[in-house]
């Protein structure tokens, strides 16, 4: 479906490999003309799929103009984990921020804003307001939003795997003498 602009809304219908093409190689923008009609650019605005298959089963689509700032959704992604020294020392990076409000001309809109989180220490938190957006792009979204945290460690008590293992080795000394431990030696001493 395409809809917004100065347009009318239209339905149109297009080869599924043809559309997972257009998707996946472009950026923010496509060009599209309707039955060899004058091409318009326009962003995706929602994607329907397929629960099971993932296939792609409808797509609304929206006029824009080249010269005028949108909004838009876009993922956040974390870059450095591995290196970052709290995860070294075997703290848990948490991402809890995945995608981010921004707002940016339509030929601007990047697939993804990255963050560098390579220097976060234990018990570190960044918050939306250390991310830096590209040239031309405004995060819109509150400053103090937590994107991710780098939680300590957890350590598990050793003492139930110590009687665990304990119990363990009973029951394995239960099997070997007999149901109760002893019926072995009352057999014996009977005859």
């Amino acid at each position: 479906m395409l809809y917004g602009g100065d347009g009318a809304a239209a339905s149109f219908d297009v080869d599924a490999r043809a559309l997972r093409q257009a998707l996946n190689a472009s950026g923010a923008v496509l060009d599209l003309s309707i039955d060899g009609g004058q091409s318009t650019p326009v962003v995706v605005k929602e994607v329907q799929r397929h629960p099971v298959r993932g296939e792609t089963l409808h797509v609304d689509l929206m006029r824009v103009r080249l010269d005028q700032a949108i909004h838009a959704i876009v993922a956040l992604e974390l870059t450095g984990a591995e290196d970052a020294p709290g995860a070294r020392q075997g703290g848990v990076i948490e991402h809890l921020t995945r995608e981010v409000n921004v707002q940016a001309l339509p030929t601007a809109i990047p697939q993804a804003i990255v963050h560098d989180v390579s220097g976060m220490q234990i018990g570190e938190t960044i918050t939306l307001a250390e991310v830096r957006a590209p040239a031309g792009v405004t995060i819109l979204d509150d400053p103090q939003i937590v994107v991710a945290t780098i939680s300590p460690p957890r350590l598990l008590p050793t003492e139930p795997e110590t009687r665990i293992e304990a119990e363990a080795g009973l029951v394995g000394q239960t099997d070997a003498q007999g149901p109760e431990g002893s019926a072995s030696s009352d057999s014996g001493s009977q005859e």
